[in-house]
């Protein structure tokens, strides 16, 4: 599995190596199912003057064999709580489409009436 890490924050660079880790454990045995995963990691920082920790992100984007795209987002108050999280619904998710062949479509976006060629 090819596991590809970004994150444009000077903290969230050091969590490289545990996320690529926790990546591979999480979904080792769907590696023949998922070639490939992405992990970003943001953050949404508070103002400089306030005494608050900001929200981060975790962006976690699997392809599958069969050319689907599954993106899960997570937030939470720090970087390791908001990989687990994601990794724990991407887990739920990649599990649910293999065994069920359940398929995850968005539905064609409809024009709202007037809105349409006149």
């Amino acid at each position: 599995m090819l596991v590809l890490f970004e994150s444009r924050h000077a903290e969230g660079a050091q969590w490289r190596e545990l996320a690529v880790r926790r990546v591979r454990f999480v979904l080792r045995r769907l590696t023949w199912f998922i070639p490939r995963a992405r992990v970003k990691l943001f953050s949404a920082s508070p103002p400089a003057d306030s005494q608050q920790s900001g929200d981060t992100f975790c962006h976690l984007e699997l392809r599958t064999g069969r050319g689907g795209i599954v993106v899960i987002t997570s937030r939470a108050a720090d970087w390791r709580a908001a990989l687990d999280a994601a990794l724990a619904r991407a887990a739920r998710a990649m599990l649910r489409i293999w065994k069920f062949g359940i398929t995850y479509t968005r539905a064609p976006r409809l024009r709202a009436r007037g809105h349409g060629k006149r």
